[in-house]
């Protein structure tokens, strides 16, 4: 399978995904799914309750993971790692309370229950609002990731050989030096259970293989490497087999043999043609980050900074041309966010963040809906691990494709000087996301129509709303490709969230360019 078809085929299916959900049982505490886990579940619940808590919920998690790392024809690293505990959230005089354990027993629940009454009751004297908590619908429901294999069930010797062939094939390429590759494999199984009446069991997938690819030229005294352009995605083993890696490995390794003939970029204004494996980085920076609510009230500022996108602008503020939107989902099949309901409970859905250029809204879980007058929560509450405070955390925030049949080649052919980036690189932005500056891993010039040769030491700097008024093309939906991170950081103690980006190529004109060797 081709590059091209594999970007079809993927995108293909959108935003379809079945999230099947069924009735609740006449008793409030019985789950029709796993029936050991809701018994441990109304421990908590009751429990709490009975302390006089207005609402309580529990999350019971087990998390596998599983890396292989490699290096050339040898192995440099395997492991597997195994978590399972659970972590319970009550609300008692309107303030919040956790506590959490890997002690998965009853006698332990009850005992972490009143924990977390006591750590709310002690927090409501610091409490200057009580928490509201935004409605939602009582469900038993199941839901896991549309896999085709799963990776756990993959022989560890077949995964090492796909990596290891990987290395061969850059290695092929004269003057190739070095080829490191690695897989990260996690599984997350977790029970949810409110009093409020819900039960939900949720089964979630991703997977993030990559590699980097190096060439030393000793007569030249360069050095140049290439990482993958594919991106971690919310599948299974199937990821592995379908798209073309070993096209790419040696693809990567005649990159990188160009880099070091590729002349210098002159600095200066120019118009840039942004491929998706390197504009998704520029969207999570620039548009995922600064339409959480928390970072917009200031809530969220210790890591990574606030907003500028304050809640004066929600609504009247022009944040991109007319043809840009922006789509913040947790539906997206093959997302990294991707699942059927968020740790608050409340069930996952896509809705616009931008449209038609205009700022419009923003990301919440049910505790923030009405800072902002809404009924209902978007769903993105999300904690790293069951011992972690669930928080609101970005849901997958993708730029929609173009709707004129528009495809890159054509695009390239309808533009007279600029540069087009590939692959995400370096990146700085300021503490409001407003001033950025980002890299990548190859740089095309094109002149006429046509691209004339690779260039180097390139970097793009831009204020956010002037960058994205400056976007006039995007191609359709045959050029979308789906990108993302396993490392999106938040929060203090920080956690980590997994979030993919989608986007095609899209222009954008008369943006400063930078030499990043010069500017050293």
């Amino acid at each position: 399978m081709k590059r091209r078809e594999f970007i079809k085929a993927t995108a293909a299916t959108g935003t379809l995904l079945f999230i099947p959900t069924l009735t609740t049982s006449k008793s409030r505490f019985v789950s029709p799914y796993n029936p050991d886990l809701a018994e441990l579940a109304t421990v908590a619940l009751e429990t709490a309750q009975s302390l006089k808590a207005t609402y309580a919920d529990i999350r019971i998690a087990r998390y596998r993971t599983q890396s292989v790392n490699t290096r050339e024809q040898r192995v440099l690293n395997v492991s597997s790692n195994e978590s399972y505990g659970f972590g319970v959230r009550v609300i008692v005089n309107g303030t919040w309370g956790f506590a959490g354990s890997q002690n998965v027993t009853k006698e332990e629940i009850q005992a972490v229950t009143r924990s977390a009454v006591g750590i709310a009751r002690a927090n409501s004297k610091l409490q200057r609002e009580p928490i509201q908590l935004a409605p939602v619908k009582s469900v038993a429901a199941y839901w896991q990731t549309p896999i085709k294999k799963d990776p756990f069930d993959v022989p560890l010797s077949e995964k090492i050989a796909f990596f290891l062939q990987i290395n061969a094939e850059a290695l092929n390429v004269k003057g190739v030096t070095f080829c490191t590759s690695s897989g990260t494999f996690v599984n997350e199984n977790k029970f949810f259970a409110s009093t409020e009446g819900s039960f939900i069991e949720q089964d979630l997938h991703r997977c993030n293989p990559s590699f980097t690819v190096t060439s030393i030229d000793r007569e030249r005294g360069s050095f140049e490497s290439r990482n993958s352009y594919s991106e971690p995605q919310g599948m299974g083993y199937e990821y592995m087999q379908e798209y073309p890696w070993i096209e790419d490995s040696r693809q990567a390794g005649e990159d990188v043999m160009q880099k070091h003939t590729a002349k210098s970029v002159e600095p200066g204004k120019r118009d840039l043609i942004l491929h998706p494996s390197n504009l998704w980085l520029t969207i999570h920076e620039s548009v995922g980050h600064p339409t959480e609510l928390d970072r917009a009230m200031g809530m969220e500022a210790n890591y990574a900074g606030t907003s500028f996108l304050t809640l004066d602008k929600l609504g009247k503020f022009k944040f991109g041309s007319d043809i840009v939107n922006f789509v913040a989902d947790k539906t997206r099949k093959n997302g990294l966010a991707t699942c059927g309901y968020d740790d608050d409970g409340a069930p996952t859905k896509q809705w616009h963040l931008v449209k038609k250029g205009q700022f419009i809204d923003y990301q919440t879980t049910r505790d923030q809906a009405h800072l902002i007058g809404r009924k209902e929560s978007y769903g993105c509450s999300y904690a790293q691990t069951w011992g972690n405070v669930p928080f609101q955390r970005m849901p997958n925030v993708s730029l929609e494709a173009g709707t004129k049949p528009l495809t890159l080649n054509q695009l390239i052919g309808d533009t007279e000087d600029a540069i087009m980036v590939k692959g995400r690189g370096s990146y700085s932005i300021d503490h409001q996301r407003y001033n950025f500056q980002f890299g990548g891993q190859t740089y095309y010039e094109i002149k006429n129509g046509k691209i004339v040769g690779m260039l180097k030491d390139v970097a793009y700097q831009a204020r956010t709303p002037d960058f994205w008024n400056a976007c006039d093309a995007i191609c359709s939906d045959d050029e979308y490709y789906l990108g993302g991170s396993f490392f999106d950081g938040k929060g203090e103690p920080g956690q980590v969230n997994a979030v993919s980006h989608g986007c095609s190529p899209a222009r954008f004109r008369n943006i400063n360019i930078l030499n990043t060797r010069r500017s050293v």
